[in-house]
């Protein structure tokens, strides 16, 4: 009886035009498909913080995934192919956490093969955002409606 073979994973990293790798495709996937989990060593913010400081390249080129406990998942540590899925203002993933804290990217819409997946960062910079920032955190996706940054909007302050 021949051995029944392992479906291939629904993606593959390969070289991004958006930005290095990025992650692809591989078949099909429909809409509402959870694609990969997000893997990597669960730490806490203060050792993120270290860690994105010891680590050659911009402070901005991490592989961390912050989690609603206040925990961080550092995908450059243990961490699997999803780390390397770019951003993009106009996603056709998205991140959940599921109640045990562990994370899935899923797909929004029907996604065709050999297309990169990708889905909204909404980073977190408590500081100002100037141009010098905004440049570090350039977002690169080409999409029509692009902000231009990886960043989350700055909240405003109430005026009450």
């Amino acid at each position: 009886m021949p051995a029944s073979r392992s479906p291939s994973p629904p993606c593959i990293v390969r070289p991004s035009p958006v930005h290095g790798n990025g992650v692809f495709a591989r078949r099909r996937i429909a809409a509402g498909e959870c694609i990969i989990e997000y893997k990597g060593e669960r730490i806490d913010w203060d050792e993120a913080l270290r860690r994105a400081g010891t680590r050659e390249g911009p402070l901005n080129h991490t592989y961390l995934f912050s989690l609603a406990d206040g925990r961080v998942i550092d995908g450059g540590a243990r961490g699997n192919d999803a780390r390397f899925i770019n951003h993009s203002c106009e996603p056709n993933c998205e991140p959940l956490e599921h109640e045990d804290g562990r994370v899935f990217i899923y797909a929004l819409r029907d996604i065709v093969r050999g297309e990169e997946l990708n889905y909204y960062y909404a980073l977190i910079y408590d500081g100002r955002h100037t141009a010098a920032v905004k440049r570090a955190f350039a977002c690169h996706c080409g999409a029509p409606s692009c902000s231009g940054v990886m960043l989350a909007p700055k909240r405003r302050k109430s005026s009450s």
